[in-house]
């Protein structure tokens, strides 16, 4: 309670003392996509056109598609070598390999405990993070074992965005955005300040705003929570469609090009 309590503080105050963050556009690419995924540990380049996901890189160029499955809600490229494909019309979730070659599928309609997902993200050691629409709640799920671990209480407010790793899932509802562990331990929650997207790397957390994106916050065991810092983007009003973050770089996808940026993170 402390945690959160000082986590809150901190946004609070920080909204509109900090200085703005500048990040430095290195190389511009044409891209032609329905959306822009991200880029792996490998350098390799993800992106879905018409249904279809693309994977693109040294090792060659790569596509899955499987159209009675639906559009592809979303794409999780945490392990490059088994990629989580989620289809959230369908209900199902598509494991891939690094040439995108299916690996193996669960369909929730199928399981004995039926389960309405709206969101589905690696978890790692057979797990997977989901958010149970029915319940309103995020859960761990062992696709191996069928078992369903129940990480929160029922949320308020409709989700509009998830972000996570191995160790953390950050949810963003209309109302709060929440960190949570693996061990289904509450972190840290604060106001959603009319944010439309949430983003991870390690364990830095980003929110989007329109065009503003905001470093929000650092989450470990033994440092400080960092405050609050916008970060100045090279775009033009409403020209931002999709964005990834990684260790290196910042990457930015506004329909036709994408950008790519240096982004030195804000110290606590």
């Amino acid at each position: 309670m402390k945690a959160i309590a000082l986590f809150s503080f901190l946004i609070i105050f920080c909204l509109y003392t900090v200085d703005a963050q500048e990040a430095k556009e290195v190389a511009v690419t044409p891209l032609n996509a329905t959306s822009f995924v991200g880029v792996d540990t490998y350098k390799s380049l993800y992106f879905i056109k018409d249904m279809v996901l693309h994977k693109t890189g040294t090792d060659g160029n790569y596509v899955f598609n499987d159209f009675q499955l639906g559009p592809i809600a979303q794409v999780d490229i945490i392990n490059p070598l088994k990629v989580v494909i989620f289809y959230r019309d369908t209900n199902t979730v598509v494991f891939v390999d690094n040439r995108l070659n299916e690996i193996e599928r669960i369909n929730f309609n199928n399981l004995p405990n039926f389960i309405n997902v709206g969101a589905a993200t690696n978890a790692g050691n057979n797990r997977l993070w989901l958010f149970n629409m029915d319940t309103q709640q995020l859960e761990l799920f062992n696709y191996r074992l069928l078992l369903e671990t129940v990480v929160s209480q029922p949320f308020t407010g409709s989700l509009k965005s998830i972000a996570s790793n191995f160790n953390y899932c950050y949810t963003l509802t209309d109302k709060k955005i929440r960190a949570f562990n693996i061990y289904g331990s509450l972190l840290a929650e604060m106001d959603a300040h009319g944010f439309d997207k949430i983003y991870q790397q390690n364990e830095n957390v980003f929110a989007l705003r329109g065009n503003e994106l905001v470093f929000v916050a650092k989450l470990s065991q033994d440092e400080p929570l960092a405050p609050f810092r916008k970060i100045a983007l090279p775009l033009s009003e409403n020209s931002l469609k999709d964005l990834h973050l990684t260790q290196d770089f910042l990457y930015l996808y506004d329909g036709k090009n994408l950008r790519t940026l240096t982004l030195t993170l804000p110290k606590n």
